[in-house]
């Protein structure tokens, strides 16, 4: 069995609790949960900044809760004193104003709860969250690494965007890649290229591929899934951005890595990802590593369901 997560709180019990294929270790540790609501300027689908309700009306919360968690529900989140409508591009960068205020205070928010102890559960919204949700967690844990689970690379820069969504642009910014933007001068590029590891990916921009060699990031695609299995791609993933199991991780998962087939409510869903139990599993073996400090369920959208005809 694993052994308790070093960088979470001591909790008032600990036990190891059978539970499936893993261990529910920390019994009664703190988990909190975020919602960040009013940010979707950049997807093209409505409906993104409403998939965080929707997950906690189906009872999320109660879900931990029962798992023997306890559980810090922030509420939502919403950000009314900047209007995406009246955010000017700047260049071709869409609404940066408000991505930057809505990420900024999500850096703020995640980092005091990772330096009290707890693990931080965000909920999205789009996966430009994961600029404040990275951040916060390196800025409390500066040797953290990070494994991102997408069908896309999101490490495109301001060069080579050709739609200006800066949902496909938060690693290049916590990375330092590219021009900067004067209306994120709070980020600090914390991020390392060697504690980046991507697993699921298979719909990447021609410029991200390029950034991808030139840095030497380590990517598993859906070719390596399909070549290897879901568990040498995480073992591989891991040993590459964690040889000694001795950094903490931050992992941040959008939903469009599953398959549509999988999970349909996303409003950039692409054809040929992880089925429901690579999904589970990269969780499970992730958590099993007791390293788990950030955890983010991103880009989570129920407008966007399409229900098969009969």
């Amino acid at each position: 069995m694993a052994t308790k997560c070093r960088f979470i709180a001591e909790p008032k019990t600990a036990a190891g609790v059978p539970l499936g294929m893993f261990y529910l270790r920390e019994l009664s540790s703190n988990v909190v949960i975020n919602q960040y609501l009013e940010i979707q300027t950049a997807v093209g689908r409505p409906g993104v900044d409403k998939g965080p309700i929707h997950l906690v009306e189906a009872g999320l919360v109660k879900q931990i809760t029962d798992l023997g968690w306890r559980v810090k529900f922030d509420g939502h989140h919403q950000f009314e004193d900047v209007d995406a409508a009246s955010d000017p591009p700047v260049g071709i960068l869409k609404n940066p104003r408000l991505v930057s205020r809505v990420t900024e205070a999500v850096a703020e928010a995640v980092g005091q709860h990772a330096r009290n102890g707890e693990l931080t559960v965000t909920l999205g919204g789009d996966h430009s969250l994961a600029l404040g949700t990275v951040s916060g967690t390196l800025s409390a844990h500066p040797e953290a690494c990070l494994i991102w689970i997408d069908a896309h690379a999101d490490i495109n820069t301001v060069e080579t965007t050709e739609s200006g969504n800066i949902h496909g642009m938060p690693i290049s910014f916590l990375l330092g890649i590219g021009s900067q933007v004067s209306e994120f001068s709070w980020v600090k590029p914390l991020l390392k290229a060697d504690r980046l590891v991507y697993i699921g990916l298979r719909d990447v921009d021609a410029g991200e591929k390029r950034i991808l060699r030139e840095n030497n990031i380590k990517a598993f695609s859906m070719h390596e899934v399909d070549k290897y299995g879901i568990g040498k791609v995480v073992e591989m993933a891991l040993e590459h951005v964690n040889p000694r199991r001795d950094r903490p991780i931050h992992m941040s998962f959008d939903v469009d890595a599953l398959d549509p087939s999988v999970a349909p409510s996303t409003g950039t869903p692409v054809r040929g990802g992880l089925t429901f139990r690579e999904g589970h599993y990269i969780c499970e073996a992730i958590y099993e590593t007791g390293l788990l400090v950030g955890l983010d369920l991103m880009a989570s959208n129920t407008f966007a369901l399409v229900v098969p005809k009969r």
